[in-house]
């Protein structure tokens, strides 16, 4: 007995430790981006100056006066949030048939929507490049929303489908009995059901479209331009200006962390939806 209390003592406290060097080396880039943003461009490739150095807002200013910073956010914040709204209008239907409705063929569509994921983006850049400059939608907000879209939507289809599934059909079919038609079924019975992992798929979408960099850098030159574009912009034949690229980088990140953090006990809530019965 006392082998396994000392056992269960060690236990209690390796686990801990361990948790907090795992969130330490997961936290380490984002600190030592910030602190490097604090640094003249000729100061953060200067060993002397690692950690010791005479803090400034040189980069920040820069930033919001020479770059419009602004501007850029404006665009990430548009395309985020109608990327996220026009794929949660197209996954939830979508998540509801194939939850409520399914068809022999319906885990065939959910492992090809899932297929999707792993395709190189470098395979399709040409084409949707010729297409975008072909139609004139090269460098403009619909597009940049379209393809967002497109990327997230298996990812939200497959999440909704999941929380969808931990519905009981009953109460769908007793909604049928009472004469509610397919969208009165879905705004009135299923959302308010599942409010909480719509929630938190709707979250992570805004994320994962707030963080997309490959498609925004180069389907954008100026006018739907967002954040990602900014921070790639800070790199020239001479070598990357790093206190410029933290500080941007470090306003980008900004906003989805401080966002995340408020949001934690949602994102847990709506990712171990159903993993627990």
């Amino acid at each position: 007995m006392a082998i396994v209390a000392q056992s269960s003592k060690l236990s209690n406290v390796l686990w801990p430790v361990l948790a907090w060097i795992v969130g330490l080396l997961f936290f380490f880039p984002i600190f030592w981006m910030v602190l490097t943003s604090f640094k003249t461009d000729a100061d953060a490739v200067k060993p002397e100056y690692l950690l010791w150095f005479t803090p400034t807002l040189e980069n920040y200013l820069n930033m919001t006066e020479n770059y419009d910073y602004w501007r850029f956010a404006r665009n990430s914040v548009i395309t985020s949030v109608f990327a996220t709204i026009f794929t949660l209008v197209v996954g939830i239907p979508a998540a509801y048939a194939m939850a409520f409705n399914p068809t022999k063929r319906t885990k065939d569509v959910l492992m090809w929507m899932l297929s999707t994921k792993m395709l190189p983006a470098a395979a399709v850049l040409y084409p949707m490049t010729f297409l975008t400059k072909s139609l004139g939608l090269f460098d403009t907000h619909f597009m940049i929303i379209f393809v967002l879209s497109l990327i997230n939507l298996p990812i939200v289809v497959w999440m909704l489908f999941t929380y969808f599934k931990e519905i009981p059909k009953d109460i769908i079919e007793a909604g049928k009995m009472d004469g509610v038609d397919t969208l009165g079924e879905i705004k009135e019975i299923l959302i308010p059901l599942a409010w909480g992992g719509i929630a938190s798929t709707a979250l992570l979408c805004f994320i994962f479209c707030w963080n997309e960099a490959y498609w925004t850098v180069r389907l954008t030159t100026t006018d739907a331009a967002t954040l990602s574009k900014l921070i790639e912009g800070n790199r020239a034949p001479e070598g990357l200006f790093f206190g410029r690229l933290s500080a941007v980088s470090t306003a980008a990140v900004g906003p989805i962390v401080v966002l995340g953090w408020f949001c934690q006990k949602q994102l847990v809530q709506g990712l171990t939806f159903g993993a627990v019965k």
